[in-house]
C-alpha cells in the first residue's frame, strides 16, 4: 500500500515539474510561431541565425543557464520569414497615413526621399561603429561611472530601456530624442503587443501616442522579475546571446537641446511641475509660481536654456534622482560596455540606417519606418544655443556627457569648449 503511495506522489510530482517547464517555455516564446530573423550578429557566421546550436560557446554560462537555453531552444521553428497570411495583414494600410497627434501635426514628416545618401556603405558604418565602441570599452584609461560593472551589477530598474519582441529574436534599447517613438512604434507592430479592435497594428503611425510610451505595452528586461522570478537574470543572458540588440544615438548636446524645446518650451503639465518650478525657484529666483504651466507661460514664465544647463551641473539634482530619461547619458540607459549591440543607428543618418536595419532584421516587407521630421533640431544650431553659457559651464557639460561623445564616435564640439 505504503508503495502504491509513493508511486502515485512521484508521478503528481514529476507532472507538475513538467507542467512548470511547459509554462515557463510557453512564456518565453509568447506564441505558437516563434520567429528569429536575425541574420547579421557578429558572434555568428555571416547568413546564419542567432540561435542556440552545436558547437557554439556556452562554456562560459551555469548550469542553470544552459539548462534553460537547451528548453527555450527546443522546437523553435527558425523560418525566415512571417506566414504568408500574418504578412499581407500587416503591409495593408495606406503609406501616408492621416497623423492625428497634435505633436506631429506640428512637426510634420518629411516624405521626401533621400537618394542621394542611399550610398553609404552601411556594412562597414556598422564595422567602424562597433570597433570605435569596443575600443573604448575596452580602454582601461577612459573611465566613466559604472564602466566596470558587470551585466548582474545592472539594477533591474536600470533595464527598463531594454524592450523585448519574441516573435522575431530583437532587443531594442530606446533612448528619448532619438527617434524613439517611433522605434516603439515599429516593436509593437513587430511583437503585436497592441490590438486595434482584435487585430494587431499594421502600421507604425496608426498607433496613439499615448499608447506608444505606455509601460504596459512593451516588454522589457525589468518586467522579468516580476515574470520569471529568480530565473529572470540567466533568462536575460540567453536572450541577449541568442537576439540582435540595436540602439539609435544622437550626437550628445543636441539631444539636450531637443529635450529642452520637447519638455520646456511647449506646455508640458507634468514638466512643468517636476522640473520647471524647481529650476525657477532654484536659478531665476522666482517665487510664488504658478500651478499649471498654462498660467506660467501666460505669464511669461519659462524656464530658459541657462537654467536647464544649471539644473544638469548642480550636483543636488542627481543627489535628489537620477537624470529624467530625456537627458540621461546613453551609457546608462543601454549599458554598451555590458551589452553586445549588434546594430548602432543614429539619428543623423537615421533613413539609411532605419532602411538598412529592417532589410537585415527581415522585416523591411512587414512595414516601413515612420519618416524623419521636417524641423528636427539640427547640430548646426548648437551654436545659437549655447551663445550664452558661460564657458566653464560648457566644459563641465562636455566631461558630464563625454563618454556618450566618445562610445558612439562624435567628434569633441571644440568650437564651444575654448574661447
Amino acid at each position: 500500500m505504503t508503495k502504491a503511495r509513493l508511486l502515485r506522489l512521484s508521478v503528481v510530482l514529476v507532472s507538475i515539474f513538467m507542467i512548470l517547464l511547459i509554462i515557463v517555455y510557453w512564456d518565453n516564446v509568447g506564441t505558437a510561431h516563434f520567429y528569429l530573423h536575425t541574420s547579421f550578429s557578429r558572434p555568428h557566421s555571416p547568413g546564419a541565425i542567432p540561435g542556440i546550436t552545436a558547437g557554439e560557446d556556452w562554456e562560459a554560462l551555469p548550469d542553470v543557464d544552459e539548462f534553460l537555453a537547451k528548453l527555450l531552444s527546443s522546437n523553435l521553428k527558425q523560418n525566415s520569414s512571417i506566414p504568408r497570411k500574418t504578412e499581407q495583414l500587416l503591409v495593408q494600410g495606406s503609406s501616408k497615413p492621416a497623423v492625428s497627434n497634435l505633436e506631429e501635426n506640428v512637426r510634420g514628416y518629411d516624405w521626401s526621399t533621400h537618394n542621394d545618401r542611399n550610398s553609404l556603405d552601411q556594412e562597414k558604418l556598422q564595422i567602424e561603429r562597433q570597433r570605435i565602441l569596443q575600443e573604448f570599452c575596452a580602454n582601461s584609461s577612459f573611465t566613466f561611472p559604472t564602466k566596470e560593472r558587470s551585466f548582474d551589477d545592472i539594477p533591474n530598474y536600470e533595464l527598463n530601456h531594454l524592450i523585448v519582441d519574441d516573435r522575431h529574436g530583437i532587443i531594442y534599447c530606446y533612448v528619448p530624442k532619438v527617434a524613439c517613438t517611433n522605434w516603439k512604434r515599429v516593436m509593437i507592430v513587430l511583437s503585436e503587443s497592441l490590438l486595434d479592435q482584435g487585430v494587431p497594428y499594421r502600421n507604425p503611425l496608426d498607433i496613439p501616442r499615448e499608447h506608444v510610451h505606455n509601460t504596459s505595452t512593451h516588454l522589457t528586461f525589468n518586467k522579468f522579475w516580476r515574470r520569471y522570478g529568480k530565473f529572470s537574470r540567466h533568462l536575460m543572458k540567453i536572450k541577449l546571446k541568442k537576439y540582435t540588440k540595436f540602439l539609435f544615438v544622437r550626437d550628445p548636446f543636441v539631444r539636450l537641446i531637443s529635450a529642452f524645446r520637447s519638455k520646456f518650451e511647449l506646455e508640458n503639465e507634468e514638466f512643468y511641475r517636476r522640473f520647471a518650478i524647481p529650476m525657477l525657484k532654484l536659478y531665476s529666483n522666482h517665487t510664488n509660481l504658478p500651478t499649471s504651466v498654462s498660467e506660467a507661460f501666460g505669464a511669461g514664465l519659462k524656464v530658459t536654456f541657462s537654467d536647464f544647463i544649471q539644473y544638469l551641473l548642480d550636483p543636488r539634482t542627481e543627489k535628489m534622482a537620477p537624470f529624467n530619461e530625456h537627458w540621461r547619458q546613453v551609457y546608462r540607459l543601454c549599458h554598451p560596455c555590458q551589452i553586445d549591440y549588434d546594430f548602432i543607428g543614429k539619428l543623423e543618418t537615421l533613413d539609411e540606417d532605419a532602411a538598412y536595419l529592417l532589410q537585415l532584421l527581415k522585416v523591411d516587407r512587414l512595414l516601413r519606418f515612420p519618416p524623419s521630421y521636417r524641423n528636427r533640431t539640427a547640430s548646426s544650431w548648437e551654436d545659437n544655443w549655447f551663445a550664452k553659457i558661460p564657458l566653464a559651464w560648457r566644459q563641465q557639460l562636455y566631461k558630464l556627457y563625454e563618454a556618450d561623445f566618445v562610445l558612439f564616435g562624435y567628434p569633441k564640439p571644440e568650437n564651444l569648449l575654448k574661447d
